[in-house]
């Protein structure tokens, strides 16, 4: 057993897309297919316990992570405080899905589909593969806050403006530079603002720093547009609508 929580794996590697990752792919998306009916026969009581209990597996689910890397000798201020995107995403996920607060779910929806949903089709686990702990955690994580923004637009029936867009925008532009202060302080680099991951990633594929930063601001304006597009183009089509009853 301690071999599935331990630092060094010497079981089947992850393998990107293989069995397992394609699994649970399966899974996430059999699990957001069923929101559709949920909506047409909405259930107040299940609904709620949904919402608490999926809150619950995101923090618990981080509270295991941050135990796991204190267990192996990993944990420290420089990787481990929840300023990474997806980390913070996790508690801001969970306090929307507990308060139903509108304003969480511009940002659950804008950069957690986004940014999460990339993070659970291209985990960064290393060669930890099935039944490995890392491997549960980190497609829980992703896929937790993909089905958080998912759930409360399908079910709960929120949606974004285009205020949201341009509000998200500002204040992710905001984090990133307190972030930037947090890396020149304590030596640290999240957000790889000052820098490129060690594993491969899509940023090795934007040139070198600091101008992938601004090949990121830009594929991250692409994603909240496409994000954005079923909406707009909703809008348009009920906008025409009136018109055309006139």
């Amino acid at each position: 057993m301690a071999e599935f929580f331990g630092g060094e794996w010497h079981g089947t590697p992850f393998q990107l897309f293989g069995t397992a990752h394609l699994i649970a792919i399966a899974v996430l998306i059999a699990v957001n297919l069923s929101f559709i009916a949920l909506r047409r026969h909405p259930r107040p009581a299940f609904q709620r316990g949904f919402r608490i209990g999926l809150a619950i597996l995101l923090l618990v689910n981080e509270a295991a992570w941050h135990l796991w890397n204190i267990h192996i000798g990993t944990w420290n201020i420089q990787t481990m405080l929840p300023l990474h995107l997806c980390s913070a995403l996790v508690f801001v996920a969970a306090a929307m899905l507990i308060t139903k607060n509108y304003t969480l779910y511009e940002f659950v929806y804008f950069l957690g589909i986004g940014g999460a949903l990339q993070g659970f089709l291209t985990p960064e686990i290393g060669n930890f593969g099935f039944p490995h702990f890392l491997f549960f955690q980190a497609l829980l994580s992703h896929g937790g806050i993909v089905t958080a923004g998912i759930y409360m637009t399908v079910v709960e029936r929120y949606r974004p403006t285009w205020q949201s867009l341009k509000r998200v925008a500002i204040v992710t532009n905001i984090y990133m530079v307190l972030v930037g202060i947090v890396n020149w302080a304590i030596g640290s680099n999240y957000l790889f603002i000052n820098g490129k991951p060690q594993t491969a990633s899509l940023m090795d594929f934007l040139g070198p720093w600091p101008w992938y930063i601004l090949s990121l601001e830009i594929i991250g304006v692409v994603m909240f547009l496409l994000l954005y597009a079923p909406f707009a183009v909703s809008d348009w089509r009920a906008g025409n609508a009136v018109q055309g009853s006139k």
